[in-house]
């Protein structure tokens, strides 16, 4: 499985406290063929706000899907 980039510092404003967030339920991204989602996780600098990485938590349920 992929993971994410090891980024360090924030690409908008240098900051170098960055955190990790989850976004579901409505947020969440689906197939086309299930109506059961997963999870997308987000890199977001504390600094400013800016997400600078965004990933779904669970790839594997994409495949095949295309």
């Amino acid at each position: 499985m992929n993971q994410p980039a090891k980024v360090t510092e924030c690409p908008k404003c240098g900051g170098k406290e960055l955190g990790k967030g989850k976004q579901s339920g409505y947020g969440a991204v689906h197939s086309y063929s299930t109506i059961i989602g997963v999870a997308v996780e987000h890199i977001i600098c504390t600094e400013c706000g800016y997400i600078i990485e965004s990933y779904v938590k669970n790839p594997t349920k994409f495949k095949g899907t295309r």
